[in-house]
């Protein structure tokens, strides 16, 4: 796995923002992004099994991590986003959007609710089973009309951020 601070530079995270991670899982990235991004931003970190958000409390309720005041845990799937339109400067996912069964109809959801210039990154790496190349990728995405910005990264992992 690339390290997470690699990913916070790449996905083009900011003090302050409004963030929504999709596919969160036990937090691998997620205490590191609300830690970069200040007691002034908010993570949502989504996910939709029960059993993954829960290991993420665990991890958030360990010593090391009382500090961190600025996580939100959802469940729920990327078809059916529960927020208002506009409301995420940044949205990312890491090794997640190839495990969405509907690519284009989540695609949609995050649009809507990713502020108007808001960021979409994209991270992906081996050796998951499910590891699309970067050009597939900026093609499934850009179908979905969002704007590529820029690529990062090598064959072996790279992040794509995209802007609505």
């Amino acid at each position: 796995m690339q390290p997470p601070d690699k990913m916070i530079q790449r996905s083009g995270i900011k003090q302050g923002m409004h963030i929504l991670e999709i596919g969160c899982g036990s937090g691998a990235f997620t205490t590191f992004v609300a830690r970069a991004i200040g007691r002034k931003g908010k993570v949502y970190a989504l996910d939709i099994q029960s059993g993954m958000l829960k290991q993420l409390e665990d991890k958030l309720s360990k010593p090391e991590n009382q500090d961190i005041k600025n996580i939100e845990l959802i469940k729920s799937n990327a078809y059916d986003l529960p927020f208002d339109d506009n409301s995420f400067d940044l949205i990312y996912m890491v090794t997640v959007l190839p495990e969405i069964p509907d690519q284009n109809k989540a695609l949609q959801q995050i649009k809507r609710v990713l502020k108007p210039g808001g960021i979409l990154a994209v991270t992906e790496f081996l050796p998951d089973p499910d590891y699309p190349l970067q050009s597939t990728t900026i093609k499934i995405v850009k179908k979905a009309g969002f704007v590529l910005d820029e690529a990062l990264g090598t064959i072996w992992n790279y992040t794509v951020r995209f802007k609505k």
